[in-house]
């Protein structure tokens, strides 16, 4: 990559600070537009589509998406810099899919180690190998999305079958520092004891893999969905409660992995 990275452009969403999510310590969390899957429970749908759009909340019209170079961001992500050297933390690529954008989350991860920064990315891996290995001297946390081992029933809930993301996973875990594979445990589609605990053998046959998140779905980008003039696919669907979480933390365990709820 030529020196004029800092001058790459990508799109982006929000730019969410002081998170204590996705990824160690304290982190500025940067989501991108653009993502090929469409899960039905996305919290953030108005990340699905790359284009600018506008959202109606209250009657009130608010444009989603903006423009913005890699010299940019980091000038925000830098005033973090004190709570990454107390905490641990740093910066973490999100969406949306970062993959979707590889010429800037590539630019933007540089940029970060360039200056001594703590990367992560939270990413299902829906990519070619080839533009995601570009990527991966970059990255000090791979947060790895598997959300089911069944290809016919991942393309029914998310409109993408999973053999590239399974077999991504296969060849990304030897070459990162540290991958976890995290999974949205959602009613109907993947809570079951069996299910989850295919994920966890799968998980433990990944090399220097040896941590499973956990992560209860939620209703919070419900309203999203009517401000967007789009129908919310999930209906009435509820939360897992306390017991069916813990059902499944301990069949992720019974494998032999590093399991939690949430991370």
């Amino acid at each position: 990559m030529n020196n004029n990275y800092l001058d790459v452009k990508g799109r982006i969403f929000d730019i969410q600070r002081f998170s204590v999510h996705d990824g160690p310590g304290i982190r500025t969390i940067i989501f991108l537009k653009g993502c090929r899957l469409r899960c039905r429970w996305c919290c953030n749908p108005e990340s699905q589509e790359y284009e600018i759009q506008k959202m109606n909340k209250d009657g009130k019209e608010t444009i989603v998406g903006r423009d913005v170079t890699v010299r940019e961001v980091l000038e925000i992500i830098e005033k973090d810099r004190p709570y990454y050297r107390r905490s641990g933390g740093g910066v973490t690529l999100s969406g949306g899919e970062a993959m979707c954008q590889p010429r800037f989350t590539e630019a933007l991860f540089k940029a970060c180690k360039d200056k001594g920064i703590n990367t992560a990315i939270e990413t299902t891996s829906f990519a070619p190998f080839e533009t995601i290995e570009k990527i991966l001297p970059y990255i000090d946390t791979y947060l790895m999305d598997i959300k089911h081992m069944d290809s016919e029933k991942h393309r029914e809930y998310t409109t993408q079958p999973n053999e590239l993301i399974l077999e991504n996973a296969r060849k990304i875990a030897p070459r990162v520092n540290k991958m976890i594979v995290r999974v949205p445990v959602i009613p109907g589609f993947n809570d079951t004891v069996k299910e989850i605990k295919d994920i966890a053998e799968f998980t433990k046959k990944l090399a220097k893999v040896n941590e499973i998140h956990l992560l209860p779905y939620h209703r919070l980008g419900q309203d999203k969905y009517k401000e967007l003039g789009r129908e919310y696919l999930m209906g009435d669907v509820l939360p897992p409660d306390d017991k069916k979480m813990q059902e499944l933390l301990d069949a992720a365990k019974s494998v032999g992995l590093k399991a939690q709820i949430g991370g």
